[in-house]
């Protein structure tokens, strides 16, 4: 896929990796970018700034009938409230981590999925997270989210796949953004994941990964599924 005169719409564009993909689209010729979140960010030659609540299905609705002619679709938007499923001292960041990373992004994909039809296709990109496919119990409700985010994307894959529209799903592992909070070790830089994205959307992949403990743990989930659920059950959560 040629990125080069494209017209792309972003969401979460106001975070470490939307701002890195609205420079790595700029560099790579796109024509048009729409940036969206829940307040516009800054304005920038060739970017149409505009506010989106992926969790208000009428907003969606008017995103999609106002960019018509968007021609791929980023979904980057999401949150992480670093609960546990127990500690937590109630549903509520279980019940908002999937209306934004799960249905949010479902709204998205049901919305744009005709427009980019009317265009002979396109691409959707999921940007999801290593965690997709295991459970870090101090981030347990983050990782269902994702969990569901990631049989989302392998879904929509298969159904769009007939009006041409290529499906990406994003596993990084932590990047160095706020929404990661602390953090042991060392995270994945903002830059590098939004030039990854890019560079797998033109060598057509459906999967990309960042970082060498995403591939130790790919490896670790065919090899020891149970060592490393051990390892990861000794970070607790915090209780609130």
């Amino acid at each position: 896929m040629k990125l080069e005169g494209r017209t792309v719409f972003l969401t979460g564009a106001a975070g470490g990796i939307g701002r890195e993909l609205i420079a790595a689209l700029r560099r790579r010729g796109a024509a048009r970018i729409y940036a969206a979140d829940i307040t516009a960010p800054r304005t920038e030659a060739g970017v149409s700034a505009l506010a989106l609540d992926i969790t208000d299905p009428a907003a969606v609705a008017a995103a999609a009938a106002m960019a018509g002619d968007t021609e791929i679709l980023i979904n980057n938007a999401g949150v992480n409230l670093r609960a546990g499923f127990i500690a937590s001292a109630d549903l509520a960041p279980a019940r908002r981590e999937m209306e934004v990373n799960f249905f949010g992004t479902l709204a998205m994909c049901r919305a744009f999925a005709p427009v980019l039809a009317a265009r002979g296709g396109g691409a959707i990109v999921n940007v999801l997270s290593i965690l997709a496919k295991l459970t870090n119990p101090a981030v347990g409700t983050y990782c269902a989210s994702k969990a569901a985010l990631l049989r989302l994307t392998e879904g929509i894959r298969a159904e769009l796949a007939g009006q041409g529209t290529h499906v990406l799903a994003v596993m990084p592992w932590a990047v160095d953004t706020p929404m990661s909070g602390p953090f042991p070790g060392t995270k994945t830089a903002p830059g590098e994941v939004a030039e990854g994205i890019l560079a797998a959307l033109e060598r057509d992949a459906e999967e990309v990964y960042f970082h060498e403990k995403s591939d130790e743990i790919n490896r670790r989930l065919a090899t020891d599924p149970k060592g490393i659920e051990r390892e990861l059950a000794k970070i607790l959560p915090r209780r609130g």
